[in-house]
């Protein structure tokens, strides 16, 4: 079942030592760029066929893990853009996130479940979620993991070590696709609500909204600053989570989707699908520090940003 390869693909430059970086799936483009956020370009590059959208970052292992959304097939490259591993998992394959300890999360959007997958990209588990469950994501502390159950209107809280359901919570809005944990609350985007849902991953109940642009996508937060990418607006809502009262608004490039934090914090990077560009956002003074000109149709949805470490 398991396919593993040590098969160069087509590399650029192979970044050197420690810094700052991104991996940005092109979904029109079938490629993944590796972007240096420090010297602010693409310095690696593979072609991943069957249109590579989601992807998740595991930087303590030098390890990215991208799905091909018309196919389902997992390929694992490591930070030269070499492929190591490579998995069908289903057509349906859709949201992957890195598991405590090494492995991802992934939801099956027609099969409705959540897999865990071990380093071995063996299954560990299989749970039930709501109806096509969207974007994953996994608590700082690596106990909770949560699905976005686009159709259920939904999200599912499991166990992230056994796969026990311990809650169900219903969204302020419909659609819920991409989601993050912070600062002990689960924050999703609803993208036919246009808000943020704020939920109470242990109580399990919403305790918040946060109003947005027009179908907004994904959630990241920076210097003490919530973000969200508005697709339809092209532009990032800016939000305090505290208070969850606006305090600003980025335009950004056409149809923002991916969006994550530096490794610093002090800024966000934005994918922007229809422009063809990555763009870097300074955090404190909302302006835009770089763009970054990548393959056609970027995506980059979950966590694809991250610090190299020196190996």
């Amino acid at each position: 079942m398991l396919a593993r390869a040590l098969v160069g693909l087509l590399a650029l430059t192979s970044p050197a030592g420690a810094g700052d970086i991104a991996f940005v799936t092109s979904q029109n483009g079938n490629a993944v760029s590796i972007l240096d956020l420090d010297r602010q370009r693409i310095v690696a590059s593979a072609r991943i066929e069957g249109a590579p959208a989601p992807v998740a970052y595991d930087s303590a292992r030098g390890l990215a893990y991208v799905i091909a959304a018309e196919t389902g097939r997992l390929s694992v490259l490591d930070e030269a853009a070499r492929l190591v591993a490579k998995a069908d998992l289903g057509e349906g394959a859709f949201g992957v996130a890195v598991a405590p300890g090494g492995g991802i999360f992934v939801t099956d959007w027609f099969g409705d479940r959540l897999t865990r997958l071990d380093a071995g990209l063996a299954p560990l588990w299989s749970a039930a979620t709501g109806d096509a469950p969207a974007g994953v994501a996994v608590s700082p502390d690596g106990v909770l993991v949560a699905t976005a159950d686009r159709d259920a209107n939904a999200v599912s809280i499991f166990d992230a070590m056994t796969g026990r359901l311990l809650r169900r919570v219903r969204t302020a809005g419909e659609h819920p696709f991409g989601l993050t944990f912070h600062d002990g609350r689960l924050w999703t985007a609803d993208v036919q609500g246009n808000r943020v849902s704020v939920i109470d991953p242990i109580a399990g109940r919403l305790i918040g909204a946060v109003p947005t642009g027009s179908h907004p996508y994904a959630v990241a937060f920076a210097a003490g600053r919530g973000f969200v990418t508005n697709q339809y607006a092209g532009t990032l809502t800016v939000f305090d989570p505290r208070t969850l009262e606006i305090t600003g608004e980025v335009v950004t490039g056409d149809y923002p989707e991916g969006i994550a934090a530096l490794p610093d914090g002090s800024g966000v990077v934005v994918a922007n699908w229809d422009s063809d560009s990555v763009q870097i956002i300074d955090a404190a003074s909302l302006s835009v520090r770089a763009a970054i000109e990548v393959p056609a149709g970027p995506r980059a949805f979950g966590q694809f940003t991250g610090r190299q470490v020196p190996r």
